[in-house]
């Protein structure tokens, strides 16, 4: 018999029901660590959806690699599950959809059937076109080029380089290549075209296309997500973020220097 949240106390979980709450709860969880949550939202929703499910209380633990949840029923009874987290990706869609899904619950009083089957909609919840998302990327990042000065020319070149950029980087993902050396790749091949404006001197702006071109890979949700997860005391998890986006932002780098070393580009400040 499926249990809902009523008004007043809490009902009484035996261990089996406890166990499917604590494994939608965890199973929620670790969808928005996958895509990009800070920890303080990651909490918040874990314990919405619990307790609205009726468990009386949740303990999470939220970590960079680990998630540690324990349900407990108001006569004691308690399950305790644990699942790695194996990547800390970005889909911010995936976050909006758990987190209205969690306030959907106690408003519209879901039960875990319904629970489990709107988790599995959004997890089979598809990403934007990859072409769509490669020209959107492409453009964005020729508006840059635009906006800090380059000309009709930079801006056709960080057009180009950029999508190419995203097309790699894309490839690279669905084949589950490291995310440090697609960066590299993706840097690289971006680099690599931008400096053409450059190198054949097409415009006097040229150095504008090769800082523009890269802008797609700048890891601002990991390096956003550190800062809050520190400033709310989520201090390991904060770190590791942050020193994800300094290994990310090296990884840029790298990869700009091997496209100028190639081509023997100068670069002027």
């Amino acid at each position: 018999m499926e249990n809902t949240l009523e008004a007043g106390t809490p009902p009484t979980l035996d261990r089996l029901e406890l166990a499917d709450v604590v494994d939608l709860a965890l199973w929620a969880g670790t969808l928005l660590m996958h895509s990009g949550a800070e920890s303080e939202r990651v909490e918040e929703t874990v314990h919405r959806i619990g307790t609205a499910l009726g468990a009386n209380w949740l303990d999470i633990l939220v970590s960079p690699n680990v998630l540690i949840i324990t349900t407990s029923s108001v006569d004691g009874e308690f399950r305790t599950k644990v699942r790695r987290i194996s990547s800390l990706a970005v889909r911010l869609d995936i976050v909006d959809a758990v987190n209205d899904l969690s306030r959907r619950i106690e408003v519209e009083r879901l039960d875990r059937a319904q629970v489990r089957a709107a988790m599995e909609q959004i997890a089979r919840l598809q990403p934007y076109n990859h072409w769509l998302v490669a020209l959107m990327v492409g453009a964005a990042c020729a508006a840059l080029s635009w906006m800090v000065g380059g000309d009709e020319i930079v801006f056709v070149v960080t057009f180009v380089a950029a999508t190419a950029a995203q097309v790699v980087r894309l490839i690279m993902q669905r084949r589950s290549y490291n995310v440090f050396l697609t960066t590299v790749a993706a840097a690289t091949v971006a680099a690599f075209i931008a400096s053409t404006a450059a190198l054949w001197n097409l415009s006097p702006r040229g150095q504008v296309a090769i800082s523009s071109a890269v802008l797609l890979l700048v890891p601002g949700v990991h390096l956003i997500n550190a800062a809050e997860d520190i400033i709310k005391g989520h201090m390991l998890t904060g770190l590791t973020r942050g020193f994800i986006g300094a290994i990310i932002t090296l990884a840029i780098a790298i990869g700009i220097t091997l496209a100028l070393g190639l081509l023997q580009v100068p670069v002027t400040l």
